[in-house]
């Protein structure tokens, strides 16, 4: 345990020291959003989002980018320092297998986050040889799914869905398109919630904390060492992304640690926990999918704007106290979650 404080430790000083820097960097570049977030899977923007956001036009995106280039660096020193040291790090899977396919998803879905990130800020949306519709990056979500979910089934050995109260299932190759499916889910469940100041980073952090007492637990101290960069470095980004926020996550960020978490909850088999642990982000999901199709069969919204966040400020509440107050059911559903979870 002290190895692994070490390293949240470790995350947290360097992106402290950078963070500043970085956002300065960022404004003189420009890289702010000129315009504000989609807030659907289709990019279609609200009158009401609109109205609740102007005053956020100007501040830096691009945060994730930070984050996710440090504890990538970090994770490769650990790889070093196991390789030339022999650190005495314990894993449930072979250590080299399970530490490249967390930083391929970290780094895949960011990238493909930073594609979206820079075509938005600098208005590239209508240059045909810039952009990209949603299909066709929706498409390339699945592509670097199936990659990933082979990867599991195949180098992992992973083929089993654990089932609290009820049984383990073994799905054989199906795993593969399940966990496609999961982590597809949670790169735009995590990419709907981020609207507001602090909301997904502080979510995510409740979710890490909760993993990493269950990889504690299993003893595999490889995955619980990557968790412990990635809360030093959230911890340290949150700090400027509260409102009134400095930074944000964008999507580098919000794609990246979704399919991430996804991924997460998969290497450890967790995936009822995923589910609970991260229920706040599946019900801002589920709001957004649900509007979408009640305007689409029914001809009507299901509510006055989606994600349920929105609906809660455009009902009077202020921001920060929709933020803490997801938190508050965030750290609820993590309690419920880890007691699902554990034996």
């Amino acid at each position: 345990m002290r190895e692994i404080l070490t390293w949240v430790l470790l995350s947290f000083l360097t992106i402290s020291i950078l963070l500043v820097p970085y956002i300065n960097f960022l404004y003189k570049i420009r890289f702010q959003r000129q315009r504000q977030k989609t807030v659907d899977i289709f990019e279609k923007r609200t009158p009401i989002f609109d109205k609740l956001h102007r005053h956020k036009v100007g501040t830096p995106v691009g945060g994730g980018l930070l984050v996710v280039a440090v504890v990538c660096f970090l994770s490769v020193v650990l790889i070093l320092a196991r390789l030339f040291f022999n650190l005495g790090i314990t894993s449930i899977y072979p250590f080299e297998k399970e530490i490249f396919i967390l930083l391929f998803t970290f780094l895949s879905f960011g990238l493909l986050g930073i594609y979206d990130d820079v075509r938005k800020t600098f208005g590239f949306t209508q240059q045909k040889f810039w952009g990209l519709r949603f299909r066709q990056k929706f498409v390339l979500q699945w592509i670097l799914a199936f990659v990933i979910s082979w990867m599991l089934y195949f180098l992992l050995g992973i083929h089993i869905v654990n089932v609290r109260f009820f049984e383990v299932f073994d799905i054989g190759f199906f795993y593969i398109p399940f966990a496609a499916f999961v982590i597809v889910s949670f790169a735009n469940a995590l990419n709907i919630t981020d609207g507001l100041d602090g909301l997904t980073s502080g979510l995510l952090l409740i979710c890490l904390l909760a993993f990493l007492a269950i990889s504690g637990k299993i003893l595999d101290s490889t995955l619980s060492v990557f968790l412990g960069l990635w809360i030093g470095s959230l911890i340290a980004f949150l700090y400027f992304n509260v409102w009134p926020a400095r930074i944000w996550l964008g999507d580098v960020g919000a794609l990246s640690f979704g399919a991430t978490l996804a991924v997460v909850g998969l290497l450890l088999g967790k995936v009822l926990a995923l589910v609970v642990i991260g229920g706040i982000f599946v019900v801002e999901a589920a709001s957004s999918l649900g509007q979408l199709l009640s305007k689409k069969f029914r001809g009507k919204k299901l509510i006055e704007v989606a994600p349920i966040h929105l609906y809660f400020q455009n009902k009077g509440w202020e921001e920060s106290k929709v933020v803490v107050r997801f938190w508050l059911a965030g750290a609820l559903l993590a309690i419920i979650g880890l007691w699902l979870a554990l034996p």
